[in-house]
């Protein structure tokens, strides 16, 4: 299973209503497999079903321009996407995104 959180670092807050897409790459083309928008905790539980998924290079795309608009804030990245490996697609890939309007950064969390 993938899941994701958003928190903006510059309000210490959840990052609400962020669109998300999940794609992962097949023979050079990249494939949707799942997507959604963040609750109000900012998190997506939703990106996949439970479960394995297929091992592969991944990557999250969030609309962080839209999310930044909504809030009246001039934001640097309309997107940010992150591009990572499931070796083992029985175990759970939680991918954090720490979002603030100039800057950003992840982890693989649990």
């Amino acid at each position: 299973m993938i899941t994701t959180h958003v928190l903006d670092t510059s309000l210490g807050k959840p990052g609400k209503a962020i669109a998300v897409e999940l794609e992962r790459i097949d023979q050079g083309t990249w494939h949707l497999v799942g997507g959604g928008v963040t609750d109000d905790d900012g998190r997506l539980r939703t990106l996949t079903q439970p479960g394995p998924v297929v091992p592969g290079i991944y990557r999250i795309r969030f609309q962080t321009g839209a999310y930044f608009e909504a809030q009246h804030v001039s934001g640097f990245f309309p997107v940010v996407e992150i591009q990572f490996t499931v070796v083992d697609g029985a175990q759970h890939y939680h991918v954090p995104l720490l979002l603030s309007p100039f800057s950003f950064s992840t982890y693989r969390g649990s």
